[in-house]
């Protein structure tokens, strides 16, 4: 083991490092997420000394909980696989605007529909998941779930055009879409707090999703990246991409699953777990976040590139990249675990966030961070099997991971309570990301790939 970390750094040209593009892409667009990524932090502190671990904060996060859950599940997954198949279009003597244009339909119609799903059975969600609660407190959830509704749609759109504007090497400013909704939702704190009273929250996502939108929209039309026609949904990029969305959003709504999990039994806990639980994730999101935007931006379009034009060489890549990003991250991890008293008490406790609150979150960060390094190399390796179209075998892996999640958790909180839910979405997103690295292993290895 101590060899092969020798080894490593012996071989690691940090010049050559530098002078590779790929590298110079992701340097760009971590450094654009980092400004954005400390925003939203400061947001996050505001919001702390606002509301504490409060049922106004526990509403929101079940009110944000399925719009959330739809846009990365369902639109997310859409982007992922329209990406490749997008790239793989660029090669052919098809039109690129029939393309586009087939995207953003499927987009619309997908956003729409779910948003009405979601509006049509509100009543039965809270019911079944989260009951036991006043009226008052299903009104809270209710009344925000209204205003974020309309996000859905405005997400997919959003989501579409950064994908647009990746693709074509745009990444510097599309990095910077994301700043919009902690901007508006501190705006709104600072000024309107009194006017919209519990709103605040829910009024702040909208606007900020609103003016992320438009931004990109100016963007792609100010960069001549968006030229849309008649869809033509026959092509066969278009066929192949349907044929991969099917799994690809099993594997997304599995995965989106464990959050809906954890939210439910955190929910029959004491008042506040909710909230405790989602502070808890805000510094290896931060960590987790800057780097795997980042990453998952470059990368995917990067990938399903190369893997048209030299497959051995994309494994060779993808390997090497998980070794430095796990490197990495275990020693964020490291120095997160060492810090997070310092940093949540720094950031959070004050007002209505107490020393009580402090020692919640502080215990719930430090189990979370140890999954860091490996959801850090997961995220390229899931990007990598996305560009090759392994959606099936993530959906498998995924379906494991959502039962393991509900076994454990309602076995370890009968025991550690909230940490016990902390103790087991950490064991399952390392569980989830080794079985995923030894397939695409076992891939490289019919190819005869070395690592």
């Amino acid at each position: 083991m101590i060899k092969s970390i020798k080894s490593f750094f012996k071989n690691f040209n940090v010049k050559a490092l530098f002078q590779n593009q790929v590298i110079r892409n992701i340097l760009t667009v971590g450094a654009a997420t980092l400004l954005v990524k400390f925003i939203g932090f400061y947001k996050e502190s505001v919001v702390a000394a606002n509301f504490g671990l409060s049922e106004i904060l526990d509403t929101f996060f079940i009110a944000s909980l399925v719009p959330g859950f739809i846009d990365t599940v369902f639109l997310g997954a859409f982007k992922n696989v329209f990406i490749p198949s997008y790239v793989a279009e660029l090669r052919t003597t098809n039109s690129i605007s029939s393309f586009q244009s087939t995207g953003f339909l499927v987009t619309g119609i997908v956003s729409v529909f779910f948003m009405l799903v979601a509006f049509i059975f509100t009543d039965v969600y809270l019911e079944n998941f989260f009951a036991g609660h006043t009226q008052q407190y299903y009104s809270l959830i209710k009344i925000q779930f209204h205003y974020l509704l309309p996000c859905i749609v405005i997400w997919g759109f959003s989501s579409l055009l950064s994908g647009l504007l990746n693709v074509s090497g745009e990444y510097k400013y599309s990095s910077f879409g994301s700043v919009f909704v902690p901007i508006a939702i501190i705006t709104c704190l600072f000024l309107y707090r009194d006017d919209l009273g519990n709103l605040v929250l829910a009024v702040g996502t909208l606007l900020g999703s609103i003016l992320c939108f438009l931004y990109y929209l100016t963007l792609c039309l100010s960069k001549k990246v968006l030229t849309l026609s008649k869809p033509d949904l026959k092509s066969s990029n278009a066929r192949i991409m349907f044929a991969q969305l099917p799994a690809k959003i099993s594997s997304g709504f599995l995965t989106g699953m464990n959050g809906v999990v954890d939210q439910y039994f955190a929910a029959q806990l004491v008042l506040g777990s909710i909230a405790a639980m989602n502070y808890g994730k805000k510094m290896p999101a931060f960590l987790i976040g800057l780097l795997t935007i980042a990453i998952t931006n470059v990368l995917l379009p990067y990938f399903s590139k190369l893997v048209l034009n030299n497959r051995e060489k994309s494994f060779k890549m993808v390997f090497k990249m998980m070794k430095i990003t796990f490197l990495g991250g275990a020693i964020f991890a490291v120095l997160g675990i060492i810090f997070t008293d310092f940093f949540v008490e720094f950031f959070f406790q004050r007002k209505e966030f107490t020393t009580k609150d402090t020692d919640i979150v502080s215990n719930i960060q430090k189990i979370f961070l140890l999954y860091i390094p490996f959801t850090i190399a997961g995220m390229i390796n899931v990007n990598f099997l996305t560009s090759i179209n392994k959606n099936s075998f993530m959906a498998y892996v995924s379906f494991g991971a959502l039962v393991l999640n509900i076994i454990l958790d309602y076995v370890l909180i009968q025991y550690y309570g909230i940490l016990g839910i902390a103790i087991c979405t950490t064991v399952v997103v390392i569980l989830k990301n080794i079985v995923m690295f030894y397939f695409t292993y076992n891939e490289s290895k019919k190819i005869k790939i070395i690592i």
